[in-house]
């Protein structure tokens, strides 16, 4: 069995960081064009550079997504940039048009070709035709199954990667094609712009009652009619190694650096896991607890198993069941310098999620201001405080809070 990589997201440095401090083995991003997520910050051309340097410090390699369908008019920018893509040490790019990577292999021949999900690849008829036009990898759709994957591999160069999504967001079009944005909002999904109108709620007009409206609903909210469940395969590990998948990635570069960190670590800790004992493995417990602690819709297994997921139509929302509290920015034995990030208090039990990956609990004893003085709580933004604890915090540690 091949060890699959963790591929994760970085949509700024912050998230750069935390995808190769918690395990990344490589990390997909993008510049300020051509990719997928204009909400994300995304990195200029003096900042990709540098996160090409800092990925490749640590061994880690880096995907520019370079995958929006460009119109006529933005394809004179493409020669440039990815010669400067290039030049600054990105390792592979995401392309999903077929012209985008022609240019690619004649302006940055040393760059791989990795040909993204919205390209819809589903059969080995085209991941061939892909692979002898220059593909390294194809990120295949999102709605095949694990037994359709399997084939696929099973009539593929094994020269070619495969790399499927595990967990995340789903978009409810067939593999990210969606036009409904740019209908409504004038904003285009395919270009990176995503307003995610799929994810609003809807009511129902009768065609000669002009504003009166039918509640169509689950709740009183109205009817989310196309709010898809996020992916999570963190169960699924062995099904995924043995379909011969080759990179597991993580969606989410519009993302925080916690939701990074969090997801990487928890695939790092299971595939490492899997791959040390894969002839009697059992999922630690507490890797399945870490995917609950981030903000996410209600999880599913996708179109691995068949089928396909539903949506959630009765509401819209998230399920937040921790708070980050805190960053730990210094640490002396006991005693941590931290930055707050939400109010917590003195007497309060603290989740500690460290750098070496495996979380503990912690009871907070004390609070400091900058000015010495002892503190109940921690109310104020991006404040500086001292805080005594029972356990000691390590630096660069997340400091968590479940909530009530």
């Amino acid at each position: 069995m091949t060890k699959p990589e963790i591929l994760s997201p970085a949509g700024d440095f912050e998230c750069l960081n935390s995808a190769v401090k918690f395990g990344a083995d490589a990390v997909f991003l993008a510049g300020k064009n051509f990719g997928m997520r204009t909400a994300s910050a995304n990195f200029d051309n003096e900042s990709l550079k540098k996160a090409c340097d800092f990925a490749h410090e640590n061994n880690v390699k880096v995907h520019l997504a370079c995958n929006t369908l460009p119109r006529v008019y933005e394809t004179d920018e493409l020669p440039e940039f990815l010669k400067f893509a290039q030049d600054a040490g990105v390792d592979a790019f995401i392309v999903a048009d077929v012209g985008v990577m022609e240019l690619a292999k004649k302006c940055a021949p040393n760059v791989a070709l990795h040909v993204s999900t919205q390209a819809g690849v589903t059969n080995h008829l085209t991941a061939n035709t892909l692979y002898n036009l220059g593909a390294s990898r194809v990120v295949l759709a999102r709605e095949l199954s694990l037994d359709e994957i399997a084939t696929l591999r099973a009539k593929t160069p094994q020269e070619l990667e495969i790399e499927t999504f595990v967990h995340g967001a789903m978009c409810v079009s067939f593999s990210g094609r969606c036009l409904i944005s740019s209908y409504m909002t004038g904003r285009d999904a395919n270009r990176g712009d995503c307003a995610q109108p799929c994810r609003w709620k809807y009511h129902l007009f009768e065609e000669n009652r002009e504003g009166q409206y039918f509640p169509v609903e689950e709740n009183g909210q109205g009817t989310f009619l196309y709010n898809s469940r996020d992916l999570c395969m963190i169960e699924h590990i062995p099904e995924l190694v043995k379909a011969g998948i080759s990179s597991f990635k993580i969606e989410g570069r519009a993302k925080s650096s916690y939701y990074t960190a969090v997801i990487t670590n928890a695939y790092r800790h299971a595939v490492d896991g899997y791959m040390k004992n894969h002839g009697d493995f059992k999922l630690p417990r507490w890797i399945l607890e870490e995917t609950e602690k981030i903000s996410h819709r209600e999880y599913n297994t996708g179109f691995y198993f068949g089928g396909e997921p539903g949506q959630v139509t009765g509401n819209g929302g998230y399920i937040r069941n921790y708070d980050v509290v805190a960053f730990c920015e210094k640490s002396n034995g006991n005693t941590a310098e931290i930055t707050q990030r939400n109010k917590f208090s003195v007497g309060d039990t603290l989740d500690i999620l460290p750098p070496d990956g495996i979380p503990f609990n912690t009871e907070c004893l004390e609070l400091e201001n900058i000015y010495g003085e002892k503190v109940s709580s921690a109310p104020h933004a991006m404040e500086k405080l001292n805080m005594i604890c029972t356990k000691t915090i390590p630096a660069e540690s997340f400091i968590r809070r479940k909530r009530d």
